[in-house]
């Protein structure tokens, strides 16, 4: 696994870093040489470990966004000595934070889930939904699907790159094919992919942006799958 971890406190970063052994590891003592490598030189990695509190002109917070640009999916964990950011840090979707001085097993803990997820990311990319529309055929993979949205025989795909897929088909054949652990039907219209939900607020959730309606039928199964995602691998 590729690893970045960005903190000004030295001591902090290698503290961190003795408990990444077995890992790709880079410390960046600052947010301006990280984006530099992400930005220009197009570096990723698979977790990003960003001190809240940095002496500079970007803090974690706007560095996470900056990353968000261009690397939607990132794994990205927080480190801080206070726990005042956890609203900012849920709306940029981190998959942990963690408070100074951090203990070696949340991290081991940490790593596990991620490593899972990773796992999970690459099954989903070499499964692919089949669409075919006006002649035409092809394939999507999974992951990069946001979500599906159906009206009368045609099937609009959202992805992860803006673009958009109109297929022919029937959402309810659609269900039956690709619906488990990675898609759920919410409503009527709409089959969404649960690592792509951002949040639920009543009878709606958010992916990208965008609001979309959960009917009463599939209220309750879907808010259980929601919060089985948000805590998945979490103790």
């Amino acid at each position: 696994m590729r690893i970045a971890v960005c903190d000004d406190c030295m001591e902090d970063a290698l503290s961190l870093k003795k408990y990444l052994s077995g890992q790709e590891v880079r410390i960046y003592s600052d947010a301006k040489g990280l984006l530099e490598d992400v930005e220009e030189k197009n570096v990723q990695y698979d977790l990003y470990f960003l001190d809240i509190f940095m002496e500079e002109s970007q803090n974690g917070i706007q560095l996470a966004e900056r990353l968000r640009r261009t690397q939607e999916e990132a794994f990205i964990c927080f480190v801080s000595t206070s726990d005042d950011f956890y609203r900012e840090a849920y709306d940029l979707y981190a998959v942990q934070y963690l408070i100074k001085p951090v203990g070696g097993e949340r991290v081991r803990k940490l790593l596990e889930k991620v490593q899972k997820n990773l796992a999970r990311c690459s099954h989903d990319k070499q499964k692919n939904l089949i669409y075919s529309w006006w002649g035409k055929s092809g394939a999507i993979p999974y992951g990069k699907i946001r979500y599906i949205s159906s009206r009368g025989h045609t099937l609009t795909i959202h992805c992860t790159d803006g673009k958009v897929q109109e297929s022919t088909g029937k959402l309810s054949d659609l269900e039956r094919q690709i619906c488990g652990d990675t898609f759920f039907r919410c409503h009527q219209s709409f089959i969404v992919n649960i690592y792509h939900v951002e949040g639920m607020s009543g009878s709606e959730l958010t992916i990208a942006g965008e609001q979309i309606s959960v009917s009463r039928r599939y209220y309750m199964e879907v808010k259980k799958r929601y919060l089985e995602m948000l805590f998945e691998g979490v103790d």
